[in-house]
């Protein structure tokens, strides 16, 4: 039943440049799926380097495009006017939307994660259920009940672990105890601490389409 939704269908990958995100997505492009991959940059709270990493893994797995949207500015927004255990929530519900934005644009049918249950904070059932509530588009996660070493392993098989591997920036500025049971009522209260309709249209405003290589098999012909 999965291959008969996805083949040939387009899914929007939320592609970090860590170990799980493209596996996840070179999971669903064996499927079939046409994979868009979308990189949340928190720069200037970073470098650029998780961009970077994020380009060479698309390259890589040979995914069809990467965007690139710049979301440094709407997070330190939510860190600085919702409450800080609440931050992990709100900040994927915003990398959740602009996802969702840019799979509308291009005509993709679902967005695809690289989480896995209870790995981090974040990836908790009450947690994950008020992430995705903030969208509509069906959510894959094809790692949800991966062991961490299971999802090395298979990142080293497909090529993506040299680069993926490396310090994880994403908690830059999370909280040093988030919140694990997030009600979504408590989450969209903590919304309209913000001037959300701003934050989400200077978030879309910054979403750009980077040019890939080639990826190497093609490059060898």
């Amino acid at each position: 039943m999965l291959n008969e939704v996805i083949t040939v269908a387009k899914g929007t990958l939320l592609l970090s440049g860590g170990i799980d995100s493209p596996v996840a997505g070179h999971l669903m492009a064996t499927e079939g799926t046409d994979i868009l991959a979308l990189h949340c940059s928190l720069e200037p709270f970073t470098d650029n380097a998780p961009e970077e990493k994020s380009r060479r893994i698309a390259e890589t797995l040979g995914f069809s495009a990467f965007y690139v949207a710049h979301l440094g500015d709407a997070l330190a927004e939510i860190a600085r006017k919702a409450r800080q255990r609440y931050y992990f929530v709100l900040s994927k519900r915003l990398m959740f939307r602009v996802a969702e934005a840019l799979a509308h644009r291009q005509a993709a049918k679902f967005l695809i994660t690289g989480e896995s249950l209870g790995q981090v904070s974040s990836q908790t059932l009450w947690n994950l259920r008020a992430i995705e509530a903030a969208v509509d588009l069906p959510v894959y996660r094809p790692l949800i009940g991966w062991d961490k070493m299971d999802i090395v392993r298979e990142a080293e098989a497909i090529g993506t672990y040299p680069i993926s591997v490396g310090p994880e920036v994403c908690d830059v500025l999370g909280p040093a105890h988030p919140t694990t049971r997030a009600k979504l009522e408590v989450v969209e209260a903590e919304e309209t601490r913000l001037h959300y309709d701003a934050l989400l249209e200077g978030s879309l405003a910054t979403l750009k389409e980077a040019t890939l290589a080639a990826p190497p098999a093609a490059q060898a012909k």
